[in-house]
């Protein structure tokens, strides 16, 4: 039998050992620890940390968009229109966003990531009611609310936060940034829910318009997405800077008519070899782009003919320059497989 290589850390000996004190700092995109640390110092400002794969401040900054991207983007920029982007994994679709961001100084990215169970309501906003009700047995039991106290009612904003989209439609001077990221995954009723909010920019808290005559002019404090207070009117959030909103597909379905309408599409091709080059020095830095040159070339051949990830060749890239094993193209296909079947 022969030896194991000495990347390894898991032998599979059946002996224990402290073979992890051998093991390298994680990558980036899972480095949990600094994502941490960022968060307690009150870093990150454009919501780097919470992204998947992490680095798209450094993707914003080096993000240089093709001629159509450019004038698509300003097309709905202008119009004040959603902007529908679709292309593979890695295709860039994401990063679009956090670069328009970035270079208008429009603050953290507001992001949305859709699955099946998504709907309208989680997009604008969240009661909680059972919190309430329990607060209200609370100081009923109490006897804690006396004449001239604030009842219940009058703090119901306590109980309500907004959402990613809720949140891009507050008032504000400039308009705020909206990923509202893979789209195809929601299901069938949720791109026609979207109809009207994206359309009228406003939408009702019912909760707080029930009430509205009852609280000081009308007003009550909200949690916001950011994790701050905002003040909303008459149980109505009216934008008054529509969002850029960039709505994300990996074009798994079509969308129907009336969205497609209302929105501008972009359709993105595949990377090619300076972008995947971009995306591995964003991430990994110059020497990892420089080094993993042949698996970039590689990926790319195969992407012609198989569906790939660009996460895919960013682990293959990082993890046979950190192990270094003898097998590196043999390592580097067992990470990169396709996620289509084969035709």
């Amino acid at each position: 039998m022969s030896e194991p290589s000495e990347w390894l850390i898991y032998r599979g000996a059946g002996e224990p050992h402290e073979g992890i004190e051998q093991l390298p700092p994680p990558p980036p995109w899972r480095d949990f620890a600094s994502r941490h640390e960022a968060a307690a110092d009150g870093g990150d400002p454009d919501g780097s940390a919470d992204r998947r794969l992490g680095g798209h401040r450094h993707m914003a900054e080096l993000h240089r968009p093709g001629a159509e991207e450019l004038e698509m983007i300003n097309a709905a920029l202008y119009l004040r229109r959603p902007l529908l982007v679709t292309g593979s994994p890695g295709a860039g679709k994401s990063t679009l966003a956090h670069s328009v961001a970035h270079e208008l100084g429009l603050g953290r990215v507001l992001r949305w990531p859709i699955v099946s169970r998504s709907t309208l309501q989680d997009g604008l906003y969240h009661y909680d009611a059972i919190a309430r009700l329990q607060d209200v047995q609370i100081a009923a039991h109490r006897a804690a609310a006396g004449p001239g106290d604030a009842g219940p009612a009058d703090d119901i904003g306590s109980y309500i936060r907004l959402g990613p989209l809720g949140t891009a439609l507050l008032p504000a001077e400039r308009p705020r940034v909206l990923l509202i990221d893979e789209l195809d995954k929601s299901d069938i009723d949720l791109p026609n829910d979207l109809l009207n909010v994206l359309e009228e920019g406003e939408f009702g808290i019912p909760e707080l318009e029930r009430i509205a005559d009852r609280l000081p002019d009308g007003r009550a404090k909200v949690l916001t997405d950011d994790g701050t207070k905002a003040t909303v009117t008459g149980g109505r959030v009216q934008c008054t800077a529509f969002p850029f909103v960039v709505l994300t597909s990996n074009g798994e379905r079509d969308f129907p008519a009336p969205l497609m309408r209302r929105c501008i599409h972009l359709e993105l091709g595949r990377p090619d070899h300076q972008r995947l080059a971009t995306f591995v020095r964003a991430h990994l830095g110059e020497e990892a782009a420089r080094s993993g040159e042949d698996l970039i070339a590689h990926f790319l051949e195969r992407s012609r003919s198989e569906l790939l990830a660009t996460d895919q060749l960013l682990n293959a890239i990082y993890l046979t320059d950190a192990a270094a094993p003898a097998g590196r193209d043999r390592l580097a296909d067992l990470l990169i497989q396709r996620l289509d079947r084969p035709r």
